[in-house]
């Protein structure tokens, strides 16, 4: 019989805040693998949700190669399972474009995340990655996300942006932006913040005779709704942000 594959600890760095204690039995070495021909586009998106086989650990790994010209959009929302996970690497070629919009939405003691690895392998390729985390309880939600620029990769522009809201104390979100660049003549900006809602928001919309629930409710869409803006395809964002919000609303 094969040997059991050795499991990753905290030491690691894409592993730092994850719940390694939860991949015992999982494929590790499972990657799913995607590549996007030159001049092509590609789009996926990812849910795990309540209604889907409720499984503890849920383990997504994806490589992605994306040809020159070409272009590759992934959408996720993470609001179930006791520990999930997306993990992204990706290489862009020359004149290639990736586009990352995630959300993870959870309490308990659930941890639900995202890591990333974005290769730019040419030059006058473009990146975008906008992460949006809610979690309540003593719900964990993380983002760690790897750009490497290569030395001969000029005219490359990449970003990333990350916050996370906390709607109840003991909840904890988590970013880790991480930039490598060895070429000169570069645009790469990244940045990460945590909250709570606003109170001034909250007070104005009640004095405007908007509930409290429906207050939070819209807040936490427009947070979330971020993390879609680049979606295109209206019903698939609607469906998106309706899955993430039902998570919400059955929890507080």
């Amino acid at each position: 019989m094969p040997e059991a594959a050795e499991l990753p600890t905290r030491r690691e760095e894409g592993w730092r805040y994850s719940a390694v204690e939860r991949l015992q039995g999982e494929a590790l070495d499972d990657w799913r693998t995607i590549d996007i021909a030159a001049g092509e586009t590609f789009r996926d998106t990812l849910v795990i949700r309540d209604a889907d086989d409720p499984q503890p650990t849920r383990l997504h790994r994806w490589r992605v190669t994306i040809g020159e010209g070409a272009t590759c959009e992934l959408f996720a929302v993470l609001a179930a399972a006791e520990y999930g996970r997306l993990e992204v690497e990706v290489t862009l070629h020359k004149g290639a474009h990736f586009e990352f919009g995630g959300i993870t939405v959870g309490g308990r003691d659930t941890v639900r995340e995202f890591v990333t690895r974005t290769i730019h392998a040419e030059p006058e390729a473009t990146s975008n990655q906008t992460v949006r985390a809610v979690h309540w309880g003593h719900g964990t939600g993380n983002f760690l996300g790897n750009i490497d620029v290569v030395r001969h990769a000029q005219k490359t522009d990449a970003a990333q942006d990350f916050k996370g809201l906390l709607l109840e104390k003991g909840a904890s979100v988590n970013a880790v932006p991480q930039l490598e660049i060895f070429a000169d003549d570069v645009k790469c900006a990244h940045g990460a913040s945590v909250g709570q809602l606003d109170e001034t928001a909250r007070f104005y919309m009640a004095a405007r005779g908007v509930s409290p629930e429906l207050a939070r409710r819209l807040m936490v869409q427009a947070f979330l709704g971020d993390a879609l803006v680049a979606l295109d395809d209206d019903e698939t964002r609607e469906t998106l942000m309706q899955i993430a919000l039902d998570k919400v609303d059955k929890a507080l």
